[in-house]
């Protein structure tokens, strides 16, 4: 019963990129499985994973995930060659590429990875079409976060 217990405490989540939600405007939300290595399954269980600057490209008709970063262990096997950096596939249905490819040439929207994440046994890869930020539209965004936080402790205080 204990483990039971333990299994639902733990967080799903491996990667965050809390950048892409400061830099861009995230609109629609799409999970991708993504292909990897047996190294790199290693590395992502032991939490060695940057999704810091990734983004999506799509060439010939399938995705890749540029930008993430998953440092080997040093116990991985001599035989194999790691690459951290190289560009992962990431597995989607041919109707959200096509989505994917007509929003990004169309209306001008970038294609951001925010989240790395297990589901189940599968590492998912939560990625966004966004739109990318001006600076006067990053301080309203500060502005009204801040407004958020201060009515909050108004409401607390005043109940």
């Amino acid at each position: 019963m204990n483990k039971k217990t333990n299994k639902s405490k733990q967080s799903s989540t491996i990667a965050l990129n809390k950048k892409a939600r400061h830099e861009y405007f995230l609109e629609d939300k799409i999970e991708a499985g993504i292909s990897l290595q047996g190294w790199e399954v290693k590395s992502i269980r032991a939490g060695k994973v940057n999704l810091a600057d990734s983004y999506v490209i799509i060439h010939n008709g399938e995705a890749f995930l540029l930008g993430c970063s998953i440092q080997p262990l040093k116990e991985a096997s001599s035989h194999v060659v790691c690459d951290p950096d190289r560009s992962r596939k990431l597995l989607l249905n041919q109707r959200e590429i096509n989505r994917l490819i007509g929003a990004r040439e169309r209306q001008g929207y970038s294609i951001v990875a925010t989240a790395m994440y297990w589901k189940k046994c599968w590492v998912k890869v939560e990625i966004y079409l966004a739109k990318g930020k001006h600076n006067q539209d990053k301080r309203d965004t500060v502005k009204n976060r801040d407004w958020a936080r201060q009515k909050e402790r108004i409401m607390k205080h005043s109940a």
